[in-house]
């Protein structure tokens, strides 16, 4: 292939996987948009096996295979409570590749790599492995493995300063010689930055989990951007800058969404608890046994909607982990069918990542026309006749408001207190991962059906079916086995 030829086909991938990046922007178009990009990186693939003339290397064939059959059959069998834990693995996963890569180019012995290569080499080595590690602490985390809360280390960012100092004194062979430095030196690089990547996520956890993830997909592009760089490849760079960028740019997004500085999320200080009962760590808001008393409070919640003309659903991440989607939808559905304006209000960091929500309603076939942003729904919050909350608690404390001195103090959420009554599909009475407790459960338009939200969402609908003696029919979306 000529010159030309070659920068005209990596321009026409690039084309390609940025058209595909696009559709993701309207959810009518979004899983288009996404076979669109994997077929670009396909491509891209093998237009860098057959230009190195590795096309028909058994090796090549052999180890797409196996990767490609590990990835579906894991894909296969992560439900959507575990995609965010997915996701972290996968970025780790996109570090490990980087700086493999990376070391591979900087132990060359054939004298071809330049001085650029090897700066772009080292920088992609130990972004890639802070990456790695900091992936995992993330996927340990939302997979429950690993606390959830932050962990602060004794002297945290002096340790980090610390790690970055060795840092700089193990890249100065790369410097001094227009190699990448003898293997030895390498392998302590990618040992040191992988501390150093554990260190900084450890800190980071509860409402702060989608910057994280979406910081974390930024640096795995950087350093397959820099990797790009060091072995020349053009696709490479231009994919990884790609993901910098569109990685940047949600972590700039989820900050302002939590009303808090990057650095104030990374580099956070202590915060109070004032609102939590500290001797026993329990909440000073009694959570109503089910059993006991929802009898009650369901024909409450039932003749409030029945009554209402507009409603709003409010779904967090407590609906994702009782794999309530299917009910909840449903419930939109019904009540649409009764006559009644519903929409779901979707909180940017609804969920344990960016979009977790669309994703978890998306599965339970909403529809996409449905979804408002927090931006839209807060304004007809007043005008709203019900609310119902669905696994939501940190998203809808007033205490966002009205205290001061807690993790989600000028955090902006969803004004679900505005309405004229509220119905709390959420576990139980207890905190959400701020560990601030929920004003609103005091609140005198509230009704509260503690316990299961599958199971109460599943109560409300009979209720409703059954007072305006309608048969309801059990989708075909609620015989999926959940896992």
């Amino acid at each position: 292939m000529t010159n030309l030829l070659n920068v005209l086909l990596d321009l026409s991938v690039v084309a390609l996987f940025l058209g595909g990046v696009a559709q993701f922007r309207n959810l009518h178009r979004a899983r288009f948009g996404n076979l669109t990009a994997a077929f670009a990186l396909i491509c891209s693939v093998l237009l860098v096996l057959y230009r190195h003339g590795i096309l028909d290397s058994a090796y090549v064939a052999v180890a797409s295979l196996a990767g490609c059959s590990l990835g579906w059959w894991i894909a296969a069998r992560v439900n959507m409570v575990q995609i965010p834990a997915m996701v972290a693995f996968q970025h780790g996963a996109g570090g490990v590749a980087a700086f493999l890569v990376a070391y591979r180019e900087l132990t060359r012995t054939d004298g071809s790599l330049t001085a650029l290569g090897a700066w772009s080499g080292h920088l992609g080595l130990i972004i890639g492995a802070a990456t790695f590690s900091g992936s995992m602490i993330a996927s340990g985390k939302l997979a429950n493995h690993l606390q959830q809360t932050p962990v602060t280390l004794p002297a945290h960012n002096a340790t980090l300063l610390a790690l970055l100092g060795v840092i700089g004194l193990l890249c100065l062979p790369a410097a001094i010689t227009p190699g990448g430095g003898s293997a030895s030196i390498l392998v302590a690089l990618i040992l040191v930055s992988m501390v150093l990547g554990g260190i900084f996520a450890v800190r980071i956890g509860g409402a702060d989990m989608p910057v994280l993830i979406s910081f974390l997909n930024a640096t795995a592009g950087l350093a397959a951007a820099f990797c790009g760089v060091s072995i020349g490849n053009r696709l490479l760079a231009a994919c990884g800058a790609t993901v910098v960028a569109s990685g940047s740019i949600l972590t700039h997004q989820m900050c302002l969404a939590m009303n808090r500085p990057l650095a104030q999320v990374f580099l956070p200080r202590s915060t109070k608890h004032p609102e939590r009962n500290a001797a026993r760590g329990t909440p000073s808001i009694p959570a109503p046994q089910p059993d006991a008393s929802q009898g009650g409070s369901l024909s409450m919640a039932v003749g409030v909607v029945k009554r209402a003309t507009t409603i709003m659903i409010i779904p967090g991440y407590g609906m994702a982990q009782a794999q309530a989607q299917f009910e909840t939808v449903w419930l939109a559905n019904r009540l649409r069918e009764m006559g009644k304006q519903v929409k779901f209000a979707i909180h940017p960091i609804a969920g344990r990542m960016p979009g977790h929500m669309h994703v978890v309603l998306a599965e339970a076939e909403a529809d996409p026309d449905m979804l408002v942003d927090i931006r839209d729904a807060n304004p007809e919050f007043q005008r709203t006749d019900v609310a119902v909350i669905v696994g939501a608690c940190d998203v809808v404390n007033p205490a966002a408001i009205g205290a001061t001195g807690t993790p989600i103090s000028g955090m902006p959420i969803l004004k679900a207190h505005e309405a004229h009554h509220v119905i709390v599909c959420n576990l139980d009475g207890r905190p959400g991962y701020s560990g601030v407790e929920n004003s609103l459960y005091a609140a005198p338009n509230a009704i509260l059906l503690f316990g299961d939200a599958r199971a109460t969402l599943q109560r409300l609908i009979g209720r409703l079916a059954a007072e305006d003696a309608v048969p309801i029919k059990q989708p075909e979306s609620m015989s999926f086995h959940r896992r």
